[in-house]
């Protein structure tokens, strides 16, 4: 990396990389933010704006990148829940990886492009870039730990499994499952048991698992087809496909977690695409990539949050590298109509190119 611009776009490739072994944003953004605070303390004085562009950049590319995986987002694992749960075809983790990928590749350098331009000049953006292992810190030597050995071994051993899912038919989530309670057990793990259950979500769960049930009640009952027809009865396919995308990307200022939007929207889009004229297993997929962009407010997205109040090792009198709600909103003003524009291209022309026919 020799300029200011290609560190952000090599950032925001390596970040797009994690998606397919850190399950989850919240995770990934994790796993990226001791870099920010370690670029911190070896970016010269001039330079340390580049500091406040990657706050913004990291956890906005950790967002949109989630969609090139399956395990990228929880959000994920429930559209194809549902799916299977209604008898419609699932998505394969390497299906996935075929439409998501492309997206997520676009997303991660296009909205890397736009907040750089925004927080830096043009002269700003050509300045070259010297980093050097030794700036930071002395290299780790020596083999790997056993807790290190046994944590890398479970991990390639899943992410084997979700790339192998059309051989043998395991569900990815049940590898998920496995891989987090080989990770938990006394012979095998190097996490306690009881601390990691005390973290899991499970009001979130609950409510998923309802939501989940009662898409299948609306269908089976036939009362997503009176809704359908009551409410979409004569709008036309394309029109259906621009407010499914709309009001996915829009909905994480209602809800905030964005395995709670897909619970609570594909449902009704899975319910509400046949009578319409649409693929619903490819109304699921666009409702699903499109609710990543929940990037207006801190409390939209835990990357977000997590970026946000991170320490960063800045000191009283140094320009803070955490991000202002205010900045975060004209990022997400900014970034909008371009996750619009994006999407509709994806959704029109290149899936369907992939084989996810949109209409019926």
């Amino acid at each position: 990396v020799s300029t200011a611009r290609g560190l952000v776009h090599l950032m925001a490739f390596a970040v797009t990389l994690t998606a397919f072994a850190v399950p989850a944003t919240s995770g990934r953004a994790a796993l990226v933010l001791p870099v920010l605070v370690a670029l911190r303390g070896v970016l010269p004085a001039p330079q340390q704006w580049l500091v406040k562009v990657l706050a913004l950049v990291l956890p906005t590319v950790v967002l949109f990148t989630a969609a090139a995986s399956l395990i990228g987002a929880g959000a994920h694992l429930i559209t194809v829940q549902i799916l299977s749960t209604n008898e419609l075809p699932e998505i394969s983790f390497t299906r996935w990886i075929v439409l998501g990928l492309p997206y997520a590749l676009v997303m991660a350098h296009v909205s890397a492009e736009v907040v750089l331009r925004m927080f830096s000049t043009s002269a700003q953006r050509a300045e070259g870039i010297v980093l050097k292992s030794t700036d930071f810190g002395e290299t780790v030597t020596g083999s790997l730990t056993t807790a290190q050995k046994r944590s890398i071994a479970v991990l390639g051993a899943a992410v084997a499994l979700w790339f192998s899912e059309p051989l043998h038919g395991i569900d990815p989530a049940l590898v998920a499952v496995l891989a987090a309670l080989l990770m938990c057990s006394p012979q095998v793990g190097c996490v306690d048991f009881k601390d990691t259950i005390r973290q899991v979500p499970w009001n979130l769960l609950l409510f998923m698992a309802a939501t989940i049930a009662m898409s299948q009640a609306l269908l089976s009952s036939g009362a997503a087809d009176v809704l359908a027809s009551a409410i979409l009865g004569a709008a036309h396919p394309m029109l259906f496909v621009a407010l499914v995308i709309l009001v996915s990307s829009a909905a994480h200022l209602v809800i905030q977690s964005r395995s709670a939007r897909s619970a609570v929207l594909i449902p009704l889009v899975v319910a509400t695409a046949p009578a319409i004229g649409v693929n619903p297993v490819a109304a699921a997929f666009i409702s699903t990539v499109a609710a990543g962009f929940c990037h207006t407010l801190p409390s939209s997205a835990k990357p977000l949050a997590i970026f946000a109040s991170a320490e960063t090792g800045a000191k009283p009198s140094d320009e803070p590298a955490a991000f202002s709600t205010r900045e975060l909103m004209r990022v997400a003003a900014a970034l909008f109509p371009v996750h619009l524009i994006v999407m509709g291209l994806f959704a029109w022309l290149i899936w369907p190119a992939l084989g996810l026919n949109l209409y019926l």
